[in-house]
């Protein structure tokens, strides 16, 4: 039997983190190959460092012949993501860090396995485990710690560049430990917030007394009472931020992307892949299915497995796990999904609308929980499924 009351934390972090940044960057140059191709390849990888940006990796086009001037294109992309986010310090500036450029062709021997070709249908870009979840927890369907903890860094990020709070800077972290009672959160029993600023004599009880009231707004009335305890730049002075003070990775924030740790996760990151990559579309089509099947009353809480092999269309297995919550046996529904949804990759594609340049947005701030958009942008987010689920059943 799962338990009813106990404590569980999850993590975020901003979009001036080292990792975003690298992942802001990966995903648009995605976006950019995808204006020009919606079936364009990209697998683009970034690192940052002090005053310094490398990216990798590989980018296709059926017009090869306009590779060469998409690839000029991404240092442009570089600063202008790194000047967005905010980055205007002396060892990280988006005008005058360096910008390696290290892109190339993809592998004719990848495409090989993934296009699709006489009898053979477009198998999936890589193997894998993938993993989708939905839960009662928020209006959202997401686990209630990763979306107030990206819901409190959002809204500072909102207050910094409306210019309201001058004194933050790009890079935070927050953490949050709610109290369940029955299941449900009901309360915050630890919450943590340390973010950059700008003065090295402002104190922990200054920043603090900056970002109470953003977070007082973000959070469910009643959730902050007198037992809950504040950690707020614990460490103190934070004024050397961004990649000048840790070094950045795409690809390195997968639980903070995902759900916080309250579901499994398949090991694959999401940024700089394009949507034929099943580490990015079949984590996506899950996600889709898992909170169809909550919306349409199935279940409370939903857990979805999909597994594929490079190369091939189908997916090897479905996994549906409704935590003791489900109004029907897990596998019917494991069934009413198949019949739903075409979860080959290019069904899920053409299903979600996956080949848009809709993923510069999805680099910060989870890819989950979030309002699907009049563009495409996270259609994964649909609850456009329950009649049809509901009658498969």
């Amino acid at each position: 039997m799962s338990r009813k009351t106990y404590i569980f934390t999850s993590e975020s972090v901003s979009e001036g983190h080292p990792d975003k940044v690298c992942d802001r960057i990966s995903d648009a140059v995605l976006d950019t190959f995808l204006s020009e191709e919606p079936e364009a390849r990209v697998a683009c990888e970034t690192f940052a460092t002090t005053n310094r940006v490398v990216i990798g990796g590989e980018v296709g086009l059926s017009d090869k012949s306009k590779l060469d001037d998409y690839l000029g294109r991404v240092e442009r992309i570089a600063r202008d993501c790194i000047k967005d986010i905010g980055y205007e310090q002396d060892a990280f500036h988006h005008a005058t860090c360096e910008v390696t450029n290290l892109l190339h062709a993809q592998s004719a021997h990848i495409a090989q396995g993934v296009d699709a070709s006489g009898d053979k249908e477009e198998g999936a870009g890589d193997q894998g485990i993938m993993f989708g979840y939905a839960c009662r927890e928020t209006p959202e369907l997401m686990p209630a710690p990763i979306h107030y903890a990206h819901r409190i860094l959002k809204r500072l990020a909102e207050a910094r560049k409306s210019g309201a709070e001058p004194s933050l800077r790009p890079d935070a972290k927050s953490q949050l430990s709610l109290r369940y009672e029955n299941g449900m959160p009901v309360g915050v029993s630890q919450i943590v917030l340390s973010t950059q600023h700008a003065d090295e004599s402002q104190s922990s009880a200054d920043i603090r007394e900056i970002v109470e009231p953003y977070i007082r707004d973000v959070l469910p009335d009643g959730w902050l009472d007198a037992q809950t305890e504040w950690w707020v730049n614990p460490t103190g002075v934070f004024v050397i931020g961004g990649p000048d003070g840790d070094a950045g990775l795409t690809g390195r924030k997968i639980i903070v992307d995902t759900y916080g740790g309250a579901a499994p996760h398949g090991g694959g990151a999401f940024s700089g892949k394009d949507p034929t990559k099943v580490d990015r579309s079949a984590a996506y089509a899950a996600r889709y299915l898992a909170k169809n099947v909550v919306a349409a009353g199935l279940a409370e809480r939903c857990t979805l497995q999909l597994s594929y092999a490079i190369g091939v269309s189908r997916p090897l297995s479905i996994y549906v796990d409704t935590h003791g919550t489900g109004e029907v046996p897990s596998e019917r529904i494991e069934e009413a999904v198949a019949r739903v949804m075409d979860l080959t990759p290019r069904g899920i594609r053409e299903h979600l609308g996956l080949n848009r340049p809709i993923y510069e947005r999805t680099a910060a701030y989870g890819h989950f929980g979030r309002a699907p958009e009049e563009d495409g942008g996270f259609s994964w987010e649909r609850v456009d499924l329950t009649d049809a689920l509901k009658a498969a059943i």
